[in-house]
């Protein structure tokens, strides 16, 4: 399995995209989040919509779904097709009824399962979605009171998504099982909704050294050999695990 970055950046980052990825396997590509910039990403990168199999969402901020509507109208017209719409359950409606819907409903579209695949998932089962792919849904703690989730792929990459510090748990992922962690960073304090880096350089070394710094700001440069043992995701770059 290989990710690459479409986008690295924070929420309101300019500079970097959306923080959104492309998971490859066998001849499977997931895009996983599809933001507001993950149209653009996808153009620069030269990779036609035809080429995506599935989108997997983690939670339903616009960095993370804003750009959906593209990737569907585009479907539906240029394509003729229903893109496969990977979503954790207590998502699915309101992705439609609040995020989708107003723009989106006609006449003859009056569901999610009217523009997309649509394929509702559960938390803590390992679903496959292709034999080179399978995942395992965690929640996770983003914003009080609106769902969010993190996955773990393969048994081998523990990705975040948008998540607070909860150092036990990126901890159990390393320790006990062996991951390689994507994990969003705040570079500035305090960590709101994000794990801040200072939080994140609390963790014990053989944790920060198997963390890879993703969802950052523009500003990054700044931080460069102030991240521990911990790296940064390179947008682009390809990874393999």
């Amino acid at each position: 399995m290989k990710i690459q970055m479409l986008g690295t950046g924070s929420a309101f980052a300019k500079k970097y995209y959306n923080n959104n990825a492309l998971l490859t396997a066998e001849a499977f590509t997931l895009l996983l989040d599809c933001g507001i910039t993950a149209p653009a990403a996808l153009h620069r990168l030269g990779i036609p919509l035809a080429s995506l199999d599935g989108i997997l969402i983690s939670h339903l901020h616009g960095d993370h779904v804003g750009g959906l509507e593209e990737i569907a109208f585009r479907m539906k017209f240029e394509l003729q097709r229903k893109p496969v719409l990977y979503i954790p359950e207590p998502l699915a409606d309101t992705l439609w009824n609040h995020t989708l819907k107003g723009t989106m409903q006609t006449e003859e579209a009056q569901t999610l399962d009217d523009y997309f695949e649509v394929h509702r998932l559960g938390e803590g089962v390992v679903h496959p979605l292709h034999p080179g792919i399978q995942v395992e849904l965690m929640q996770t703690e983003h914003i009080k009171g609106k769902s969010s989730y993190s996955f773990v792929f393969n048994d081998k990459l523990f990705y975040t998504a948008d998540m607070r510090f909860a150092p036990e748990l990126v901890t159990d992922m390393v320790r006990r099982r062996d991951c390689i962690v994507f994990h969003d960073c705040q570079l500035h304090p305090p960590g709101a909704v994000h794990a801040a880096l200072d939080e994140l350089l609390t963790l014990p070394e053989d944790v920060q050294s198997r963390i890879y710094l993703m969802h950052y700001g523009d500003d990054r440069d700044d931080f460069v050999g102030r991240t521990g043992a911990m790296t940064f995701v390179e947008q682009h770059q390809e990874y393999e695990f």
